[in-house]
């Protein structure tokens, strides 16, 4: 693919967290106050919605009632949407704008925390119907804990035993719609994930951490019909140990619960 949207989230002085179409996509705060990343798999044909939380409580934890906070020096987020000319993507000088969201304070002015705002933008682009999108919506949560519990252990298992194919089956509607929305081989991306894993076990650097009951963190997003699997921490919950250099590897999972079924697809 030629030219590649991107996503750029830029915060000084709090913390926010940014979402499109009600999927988490990441933070910033004051420790690093800028991401940027590739989004197609995450856009929908005509409307989108943005948005960005400031503030927001730590992930998986249960939302408390709004503080409000005194700035302490001036506090903003923004967000830009963005089109990059082709062989540019690191340029933003060179890209096509198309959506904008800013919200921001002065020192000394009162805000409050878990502050949400939004936008909408129409984007003129063909991408597939997503399946999330078509997912049951989910009305019970907690009663679904263990069957995530069970699927995640499994995965982190297999990895740990080296059986990487246990992984790569598990995401294979996740690898496909990732193919579609980057015009890439699906088996291109499979061969070159199969490749990572591999190389991380082989090096033994594919230690894995198995999550238990309490480890486990769960969030509703995509409009409650998909759940964002976290760590005590808000990391991934399928992640490795760290490193003797404090390295470590974590993959996101957001997966539907089709009768009884987990399936990733984010």
């Amino acid at each position: 693919m030629d030219r590649v949207m991107m996503l750029r989230l830029e915060v000084r002085g709090c913390e926010a967290e940014v979402r499109l179409n009600d999927i988490p996509l990441g933070r910033a705060g004051a420790a690093n106050g800028l991401l940027y990343l590739p989004v197609h798999e995450y856009v929908l044909a005509g409307t989108n919605a943005i948005s960005i939380e400031i503030d927001p409580p730590q992930a998986g934890m249960q939302r408390r009632l709004p503080v409000p906070k005194v700035a302490d020096g001036d506090a903003s987020a923004s967000v830009r949407l963005i089109l990059p000319r082709v062989g540019q993507i690191g340029n933003e000088s060179q890209s096509r704008s198309l959506a904008e969201l800013d919200w921001g304070v002065a020192d000394g002015e009162v805000f409050k925390t878990h502050l949400v705002t939004s936008t909408e933008v129409a984007l003129p682009i063909k991408f597939p119907r997503w399946r999330w999108l078509d997912a049951p919506e989910i009305d019970n949560l907690d009663a679904l804990k263990p069957t995530v519990l069970s699927h995640v252990q499994g995965i982190a298992v297999a990895l740990a035993k080296g059986e990487v194919d246990v992984f790569l089956e598990a995401s294979r509607l996740r690898i496909e719609e990732l193919a579609l929305a980057y015009q890439q081989p699906a088996v291109d991306l499979k061969a070159r994930l199969r490749a990572r894993l591999q190389l991380l076990y082989a090096t033994k650097a594919l230690k894995m951490i198995i999550p238990g009951i309490e480890d486990l963190r769960l969030r509703l997003c995509a409009s409650g019909r998909l759940i964002e699997c976290m760590g005590p921490g808000g990391e991934p919950v399928l992640r490795t140990a760290p490193a003797p250099d404090g390295s470590r590897v974590s993959w996101p999972i957001r997966l539907a619960v089709v009768n009884g079924q987990c399936i990733v697809l984010r």
